[in-house]
């Protein structure tokens, strides 16, 4: 066993853990890079660590048994839709909001070498995903007489990057006050022997801990408190990636509070059995949460109703409202943790004094676990036209090309609500959230007859 003064205590223990092979290079390293690789040591959890090694075996995180959940749906015009829309104006209104944006990945799959919110998606403004993002907030910020705030939680891997673009944005218009932005926590990768692994000879391989990591990371950073202090309730989380979602949603918000839940989704029909997106699902202790598409049986997945309906019709697009009273609850201390959940992954690794590729194991949290914790959950569905184009792929489904076209065509939708003219030789029309959120916001104008229109 190796030894260094100081430091032999901790290197007894994690020989005695089973995980001495991260010492195999010792005699290689300087006496600080030796001290670097101790600091990295010291933050290892090892509860956590034996958590994810039982969960490597089993690979086992959800029930068994559950049925279709139930989904509340509303028509536009009716006077349960504006008695829920007054209600959500009012909240809004109060200043009862915030909007949190989930946006730790990177924009590698698009080509881009970036955080993915800065990647351009606007068609015609090239605007980036965080400025669409931001001008909606502002949108809604000057519609509702308020000040919400706009929380981004970020990665390891995109921190700085992210807060420069912003800050060389100036938010873009965001006031600082109103900004915050935070990490995700990092959690330890294994390879399928279940032995820690190194990124680099002082440093210790890491994976973000997933979405589902949002909820104890406005906790821990401290965010939290401080929109409980400003008198914060309702907290509306969204993927970044998505540029249609309706980030402030008041018939969503008034549907959520007059059913009085903790968490409330939105919901869309899933296009087909195979579509890859999770599905509402209610467990025989009357709670409800969501399996992922790739946990669902592929009977179940298939099974249709006497209409020909699939059963598991409601999938979910990450669109979430969370009271903050419930993340406070669920982060406290000696709250139940959402479990954790493992994906086999090819991990570059730090061996043998180079840098390889082998098969591992990284964990990660969703945040939809955190649905069967609440006292009330509600699935309200939506229309996947009006606010769910991700942009994962630079084509095909799910891509920088049909999440183009659905902007446009929900911008197009928009004018013709409005009674607006779309000359013929129109073909994509961009709409500044600056100008509308919604087809009502639109002010009578005239479109130029060219190919590409953005009005702002």
């Amino acid at each position: 066993m190796e030894t260094f003064y100081g430091y032999d205590d901790l290197i007894k223990h994690f020989f005695s853990k089973g995980q001495g092979h991260l010492f195999q290079h010792w005699n290689t390293l300087s006496e600080d890079e030796r001290k670097s690789l101790f600091e990295e040591l010291k933050s290892v959890d090892f509860a956590l660590l034996t958590e994810l090694q039982s969960l490597a075996t089993s690979g086992h995180t959800m029930h068994d048994t559950f049925e279709p959940a139930p989904y509340i749906s509303l028509k536009a015009g009716t006077d349960e839709y504006l008695h829920a829309r007054a209600v959500g104006e009012e909240h809004i209104r109060k200043g009862k909001v915030a909007v949190f944006v989930v946006a730790g990945g990177q924009g590698s799959r698009l080509g881009y070498e970036g955080p993915k919110g800065c990647f351009s998606i606007g068609e015609v403004s090239g605007k980036s995903l965080f400025q669409i993002h931001a001008e909606k907030i502002v949108k809604y910020s000057r519609k509702y007489g308020v000040s919400i705030p706009w929380l981004i939680m970020t990665s390891e891997a995109n921190h700085a990057a992210t807060v420069g673009f912003l800050d060389k944005n100036a938010n873009f218009g965001i006031p600082r006050n109103d900004l915050f932005i935070f990490s995700q926590g990092m959690v330890p990768s294994l390879d399928l022997d279940g032995k820690l692994v190194l990124e680099s000879p002082t440093k210790l391989f890491k994976n973000p801990d997933g979405h589902g990591g949002s909820l104890t990371a406005l906790k821990s950073s401290g965010v939290l408190r401080k929109l409980i202090e400003r008198g914060i309730e309702t907290i509306s989380y969204f993927q970044v990636d998505n540029p249609l979602v309706k980030i402030v949603d008041p018939v969503f918000i008034g549907v959520h509070i007059l059913h009085k839940a903790e968490v409330s989704s939105k919901g869309i029909p899933k296009t087909g059995p195979g579509e890859k997106i999770g599905v509402f699902v209610s467990y025989p202790d009357g709670t409800m949460g969501v399996v992922e598409y790739s946990d669902l049986p592929e009977k179940q997945a298939n099974e249709t109703d006497g209409d020909g309906k699939l059963r598991f019709l409601m999938g979910s697009p990450a669109i979430h409202l969370f009271q903050c009273a419930f993340i406070d609850k669920i982060t406290s201390v000696g709250a139940i943790n959402l479990p954790f959940h493992v994906a086999r992954k090819k991990l570059k690794v730090w061996e043998q004094g180079i840098i390889s590729e082998k098969e591992g194991l990284k964990f990660e949290k969703f945040v939809f676990d955190s649905l069967p914790l609440a006292k009330k959950s509600i699935v309200f569905e939506m229309r996947r036209e009006e606010e769910f184009a991700p942009v994962k792929n630079l084509t095909g489904i799910d891509s920088v090309e049909s999440s183009r076209k659905m902007m446009s065509d929900l911008y197009k939708e928009w004018l013709r609500k409005k009674g607006i003219e779309i000359p013929p030789a129109v073909e994509v029309v961009e709409i500044s959230p600056l100008l509308a959120v919604e087809a009502d916001d639109l002010p009578a104008i005239a479109l130029p007859n060219q190919k590409k229109v953005y009005l702002a």
